[in-house]
């Protein structure tokens, strides 16, 4: 129940994307069954619209995927943070987790339990992250599945991809509550920016690296100057 409480807002700003997701894959020129089988399979948003132009262009498909594994690499860090705390699980129990997992779960989970005063691997935090996940998934597929039948009816005009990005913005914002942590969304955030021109998304992958690292130093050097 915390989880499902603390996630509710964020819900709101992921059910818009998702709708928008949907949308897109349908004015995309993918059949009505085509796109509900991607959402329920991939569940990834920014993979999907990724892939949606290579698609309509007749990219190669290994292309397309290696598009989406471009877009999609910052779970590679999101399992190495959370793999402490879930390792003592079976692997197929490990592979459902981490199927659901998404950046706002991430973000939620990592900023309760990720501090070392917390003892990795109660069942506490299984729950807290299912109460995080599961409704963050049927959210995400009830919206993504609206947009998909009835998107056709949606005005371009109406700029649903812009209030989308929006409304994550007020979620996530009011998340950054350190220096290191506004370090590392300023950077990623410029990162991004200048690298749009770059091909598969790469500037994507870039943001978060960058990210990362500068979030990284920025705290190290925090520290460092805290204890002197």
């Amino acid at each position: 129940m915390t989880g499902l409480r603390e996630v509710t807002p964020a819900l709101i700003a992921t059910s818009i994307w998702a709708f928008v997701t949907g949308i897109a894959m349908v004015k995309a020129g993918m059949t009505e069954g085509m796109a509900s089988l991607m959402t329920l399979l991939v569940y990834a948003g920014s993979a999907q619209l990724t892939a949606l132009p290579l698609m309509v262009a007749g990219a190669p498909l290994w292309l397309i995927f290696a598009a989406g594994a471009v877009v999609n690499i910052r779970f590679v860090i999101f399992g190495a943070a959370l793999q402490p705390y879930f390792r003592h699980y079976p692997w197929g129990k490990r592979l459902a987790l981490g199927f659901w997992c998404s950046d706002i779960s991430f973000v939620l989970f990592m900023t309760r339990y990720g501090d070392d005063t917390h003892k990795k691997g109660t069942s506490e935090q299984l729950w807290y992250y299912l109460g995080v996940i599961v409704p963050g998934w049927f959210s995400w597929q009830a919206l993504s599945l609206l947009g998909i039948y009835v998107g056709g009816i949606v005005p371009d005009t109406w700029g649903l991809d812009f209030a989308a990005t929006l409304a994550l913005m007020i979620i996530t914002l009011p998340l950054v509550t350190s220096r290191p942590m506004a370090v590392c969304v300023l950077v990623a955030g410029a990162v991004a920016w200048l690298g749009q021109p770059l091909p598969l998304r790469l500037g994507l992958a870039a943001a978060v690296v960058s990210g990362i690292v500068s979030g990284v130093a920025a705290e190290y050097f925090h520290s460092k100057k805290a204890a002197r």
